[in-house]
């Protein structure tokens, strides 16, 4: 009787164990999905201001040089940053 009462108690504590476990599972899944949504969005805002930048460079030979700095404006801003960019450095403000 002690023995069933200590098997029923364990089998218990398992099974909330797996489901703590199960909704933890369904949650990291949930969040790499988010992740996964934005960076899809933030590589293929990267891609068409970098093209632009390239594009602004080779038509007008505006020499801006790719650093971090640049590549991170263009992946937050896209094409309104490459615009930034291109006309800061027309200006000689920065880049």
């Amino acid at each position: 009787m002690q023995k069933t009462i200590i098997h029923i108690r364990f089998n218990l504590i398992l099974m909330a164990v797996e489901t703590i476990i199960l909704i933890l599972a369904i949650i990291a899944v949930i969040a790499v999905y988010i992740f996964l949504k934005a960076a899809k969005y933030l590589i293929v805002n990267s891609i068409v201001g970098l093209i632009l930048l390239a594009l602004g460079n080779i038509i007008f030979n505006l020499g801006i040089s790719y650093s971090a700095t640049v590549v991170l404006i263009c992946a937050l801003a896209g094409i309104p940053g490459a615009i930034l960019i291109m006309l800061l450095h027309v200006f000689g403000i920065a880049f």
